[in-house]
């Protein structure tokens, strides 16, 4: 029990080595900007610590889960030995595409490793510990079977040839910039330590003009970068990979829309979780 005449640090934090602060042994979590005197208890206050288990911040979860795919790709990329037949080891590809491709899915991982970095805030400190196991399951699995089929010395290029495979980084290009601008603008929404949420709008830069239709562009445009990616080398576990992410992206995008509209009376009503006037 702790008197609230006492002289107490004012605000305590949700999260302490892996537990979570609750007035109710069953309720809702005490957020980070709770202030003692200001919650509904009378002279005396009983506080309950949950504990997380094992924990992982989320920076860190990030990281390996791109620097994995990054490095794998490129280990089929470049046809080191036990991968494929023994006389096509360190042998290179006579496709441009492939080697187009390499330096997409390079760009696009070592664009989220930046952006972890330099850019990301996350709203949440630290994750369970497992769940690096499965993302991380996830995102390299995924790469090493689509870099296996695309960088395979029996790969044959896109149907319609060097034209799909313009149109399709046009596309990828375009998409990436859109992602990056997204960050950005999410980014500058509040400053460093702040825990007030504000409803993210267009600003001056077109890409961020999508903010008008979808609540969550980000997964907008990551999945566009993956149809580009999938129209550019048109392998089919690409475009498995591209459809499961984009399942587990509505979810995510889903429950970001709900939280948008729950928290503010005058959130945009023609928004979209993350295709437009669609899903």
């Amino acid at each position: 029990q702790v008197n609230n005449t006492v002289k107490v640090q004012k605000r305590m934090k949700k999260k302490v080595s892996g537990c979570i602060i609750l007035l109710i042994s069953e309720g809702k979590p005490l957020r980070d900007e709770e202030i003692l005197q200001e919650l509904p208890v009378g002279t005396t206050a009983t506080f309950y610590f949950r504990d997380l288990g094992a924990q992982i911040s989320w920076g860190t979860v990030f990281l390996i889960e791109c620097i994995g795919p990054l490095v794998i790709y490129l280990l089929f990329y470049f046809r080191l030995p036990l991968i494929y037949a023994p006389k096509y080891e360190f042998t290179a590809s006579k496709h441009l595409v492939v080697h187009i491709a390499c330096v997409c899915h390079s760009f696009h991982y070592m664009k989220r490793i930046l952006e972890t970095l330099f850019v990301h805030r996350f709203s949440h400190g630290t994750m369970p510990l497992r769940n690096i196991f499965k993302n991380c399951s996830y995102h390299w699995c995924f790469a090493a079977w689509m870099a296996y089929y695309i960088n395979h010395p029996l790969y044959t290029p896109p149907y319609y040839g060097e034209k799909q495979v313009k149109a399709a980084l046009a596309v990828f290009l375009f998409c990436q910039l859109g992602s990056f601008s997204i960050h950005m603008a999410l980014r500058n929404l509040k400053l460093p330590g702040c825990k007030i949420k504000k409803i993210p709008y267009p600003t001056k830069n077109p890409f961020t003009w999508i903010f008008a239709l979808v609540s969550c562009p980000n997964y907008t445009y990551e999945l566009g970068s993956w149809l580009g990616f999938t129209l550019m080398t048109q392998c089919l576990p690409v475009l498995f990979f591209t459809v499961v992410g984009f399942i587990q992206m509505t979810v995510w995008a889903k429950g970001k829309h709900r939280s948008y509209l729950k928290e503010f009376k005058e959130y945009p009503t023609l928004r979209s979780p993350i295709l437009p006037f669609i899903l």
